[in-house]
């Protein structure tokens, strides 16, 4: 095999809580994760000819992307990804990695962790490394706290700094209108400005389980909910109008994914999903906006 490619799906937060933070300077966190049928999609290949377009970097690791505001360079965890694997296991092949965005950069939508995963998993696909999930997991933690459940996908409960993992079943699916503004959100400003002693209300991370535990997606939907809206909302009240706008479309509930700015709605008629986003395609052209549903991987 020479090349290869591999869907990197995008998620969302369900709920999202944090615990408390660490002497260490991390935050403990309690989220139930979930993948969308919204993709990324990587071409990796071993050796490409010399038409291949890209930077040749240190370690003959090509990347490109048709994204021009993509940064392709050693900082991409998409290099550094390959470059871990690479070193380690003496892969002495050049690699260019093609990366098709489809996910929003910077929207909490875990886009760049879903690239790094997928390159480790491709890789070790590509040159039958013969690593396990766990072991690509104990891998991808190293170069960023999504990595190991972008690896994982589906509907999990995330834990500690979000390294520790727990499936879930697979969480009833219903339509959901994607919305990201066109602004910049920084994760680590956001929790450098959470306040937990402020938080009055927490998520009811339990009550969320045991809904998809029952298949129960309108206990799934009532429980939406995120701490780090606390923090991001105030600084960006665009966030909070397009949370209500969702309602007033239709949604049956709406919450912002990770640290912001994307906002999701979730729901339940396929008919008023659809509505939806043709609206909000029209009204917010200058957003990302997407209609997808729940993904769940195939089973190994």
């Amino acid at each position: 095999m020479e090349q290869l490619q591999i869907q990197a799906p995008a998620k969302i937060n369900l709920g999202l809580d944090i615990i408390k933070k660490r002497k260490d300077g991390y935050h403990e966190v309690k989220m139930i994760m979930q993948t969308l049928n919204l993709f990324d999609i990587l071409t990796i290949k071993k050796n490409p000819s010399p038409l291949a377009t890209g930077k040749t970097l240190e370690g003959n690791i090509i990347i490109t992307s048709n994204r021009i505001d993509l940064t392709c360079d050693e900082n991409n965890l998409v290099y550094k990804a390959a470059n871990l694997l690479k070193q380690e296991f003496n892969i002495t092949d050049t690699l260019y990695i093609h990366i098709e965005k489809n996910i929003p950069i910077a929207a909490g939508m875990a886009g760049g962790s879903t690239d790094c995963a997928s390159t480790l998993l491709g890789l070790n696909k590509l040159f039958q490394l013969g690593l396990s999930p766990k072991e690509l997991q104990n891998r991808g933690v190293t170069l960023g706290a999504d990595v190991p459940y972008c690896i994982m996908q589906g509907t999990v409960l995330s834990e500690g700094i979000g390294e520790i993992l727990t499936p879930l079943p697979v969480a009833p699916s219903c339509f959901c209108v994607v919305i990201k503004p066109d602004i910049s959100v920084s994760t680590k400003w956001v929790y450098e400005n959470l306040c937990l002693d402020k938080i009055q209300q927490h998520p009811d991370i339990t009550g969320m389980i045991t809904g998809i535990e029952k298949g129960d997606v309108s206990a799934i939907i009532s429980r939406l909910d995120n701490v780090l809206e606390t923090v991001t909302i105030p600084a960006h009240p665009v966030i909070a109008e397009l949370k209500q706008e969702l309602i007033n479309q239709g949604a049956d509930n709406s919450l912002m994914s990770g640290s912001g700015p994307t906002v999701f709605g979730l729901f339940l008629s396929e008919t008023n999903a659809k509505q939806a986003y043709k609206y909000c395609k029209k009204t917010y052209s200058d957003y990302d906006v997407f209609l997808t549903k729940f993904y769940q991987p195939e089973i190994a």
